[in-house]
Parts: C-alpha cells; sequence; structure tokens
C-alpha cells in the first residue's frame, strides 16, 4: 500500500483556547465539511467532547451520492497541543490524521497532517489520481473557507503531495 500525505497550516487570528474549543468538539466536524458530502452524524459528537478512545460514527456521501459509514476513534489527545484520530471503518485503507495547535506571537498555528491509504493496489492508485486526490483538496480547500468565517486566517499553506 502506498501511504499519501496531506499537510496544511493555518495561522488564525485568535487566541489557543477558542481555537482548541472549537476544533476539539467533534460537533463542529459538520461545520467544516463540505455540504456535497452531505455529512450526517449517526454516534459520538453528542457530548461535544474528545477524549481518547472516543468513537464518532458518521454517514458520509463521497461518490455518486452513495452514502458510506465512516468510522473514526480518536486515539490520543493533549489538551491545548494536539490530537490524533484514526479510521477504525470507513472509505481509506489507512487513515490517520493529527491537528496540532500552537500559539504564537501573531496567533494560533493550527496544522493538519494526514497519512492515508488507499485499497486496491494500482487500481487505488489511479482512484487517488483521479478522484480522492481532488476531492481531498476540495474538502481542504472548503475547511480553509470555513475557518476565514469562523477565525480570521491571516496566513494558510498547504504542503500537501
Amino acid at each position: 500500500m502506498k501511504i499519501y500525505q496531506i499537510k496544511e497550516q493555518f495561522l488564525l487570528d485568535n487566541d489557543l483556547d477558542q481555537v482548541w474549543a472549537f476544533f476539539s468538539n467533534p460537533k463542529n466536524l459538520k461545520i467544516i465539511t463540505p455540504e456535497f458530502l452531505n455529512f450526517k452524524f449517526i454516534s459520538g459528537a453528542e457530548d461535544g467532547q474528545i477524549y481518547p478512545g472516543k468513537i464518532i460514527e458518521y454517514r458520509v456521501h463521497p461518490l455518486f451520492g452513495i452514502p458510506l459509514q465512516w468510522v473514526t476513534e480518536v486515539t490520543q489527545v493533549k489538551d491545548r497541543e494536539y490530537f490524533i484520530d484514526e479510521q477504525r471503518f470507513g472509505p481509506y485503507k489507512l487513515w490517520h490524521h493529527q491537528h496540532s495547535f500552537s500559539q504564537t506571537e501573531d496567533g494560533v498555528l493550527v496544522e493538519d497532517l494526514v497519512h492515508y491509504g488507499l485499497s486496491f493496489g494500482i487500481l487505488g492508485q489511479i482512484a487517488r489520481e483521479v478522484i480522492v486526490k481532488r476531492q481531498l483538496a476540495s474538502i481542504f480547500k472548503y475547511r480553509h473557507q470555513k475557518m476565514n468565517e469562523v477565525f480570521k486566517v491571516l496566513k494558510y499553506q498547504s504542503l500537501s503531495d
């Protein structure tokens, strides 16, 4: 399996407590997910908290309106520094997403580092080039736009492969 990487950085004009409160609340995932995915929570967002071992289930419609269940587990949390979620069931063979936060002189630096892999060998690699890569770029672009609505984005950088 080939492993791909997405790396995004946002510098937000806000304080760490407010940024952490937004990102660490699973309910806000719906706000930063594009409408075309028709994102719906099944479970795990009702209490608005993350913690290691937290399971979040949702349904998305990534291709042709076909519903797909996605289950992630929050595996690590260090308050106001980072948290990691990993797919347990869903569209990827591997999905490991680290969200990091740090206060700087200019604002809060938010970094996303995603490692993902697809099933089906060469067919998965072709699907990535034709569909998946473009769709993930669209999702992160939407997320950037929403971040600018929720917080003021001072700087944005995409370092994806």
